[in-house]
């Protein structure tokens, strides 16, 4: 699956939003303005100004509408509330070339608010993995401790976990231990 490079950047941004949430064990990793700010300059979000109180309450909720679409059980509820993210967000599509890279597009609106930014963006990425019919490739982890979001990218859509190296492994240890106390007796 071909997918350009600003898709394939808000789409990291959505999943590492959704897995901002206290889920799994893990607390709030949005639990205040500094941590907005963090993100947003972790993710290299352009045309963000002052962050406050209301921004936080704002990208919680978006973030709450992406989980929402991942929960989704078809495609058609899945639209629906795609449809309802970028609407809300008054979208703009503009072609830019900004920050060392080549064209691309933006969706949200010149002064957009860090969430309709987000809701713009992340959204219309999400619509086109919907469109290209590979709704399934947006998933949560089946560690029965973690849950963290992912999109599946890998070519036979066989990703299971968020990351192999933490949940896959420890899942397959746990299994093989299990299979050595059952034959040891």
């Amino acid at each position: 699956m071909l997918i350009p490079h600003d898709t394939r950047i808000a789409l990291d941004t959505v999943v590492d939003l959704m897995n901002t949430a206290p889920e799994g064990g893990r607390g709030e990793a949005l639990g205040d303005v500094p941590s907005l700010y963090a993100f947003v300059e972790g993710h290299k979000i352009s045309g963000v100004g002052e962050l406050g109180a209301q921004d936080l309450r704002a990208v919680r909720a978006v973030r709450g509408r992406f989980a929402e679409v991942f929960a989704a059980p078809d495609a058609r509820a899945a639209a629906g509330l795609i449809n309802q993210l970028v609407a809300a967000a008054g979208t703009t599509p503009q072609l830019t070339d900004h920050d060392g890279y080549d064209w691309h597009v933006h969706y949200f609106a010149p002064g957009a608010s860090v969430a309709d930014h987000l809701a713009a963006d992340c959204g219309m990425a999400l619509a086109f993995i919907l469109v290209a019919g590979e709704r399934e490739r947006l998933r949560r982890c089946e560690a029965p401790d973690c849950g963290r979001a992912f999109v599946d990218l890998s070519r036979n859509r066989s990703r299971r976990y968020c990351d192999s190296r933490t949940c896959g492994n420890r899942l397959h240890v746990a299994a093989y231990r299990a299979r050595r106390k059952e034959a040891s007796g």
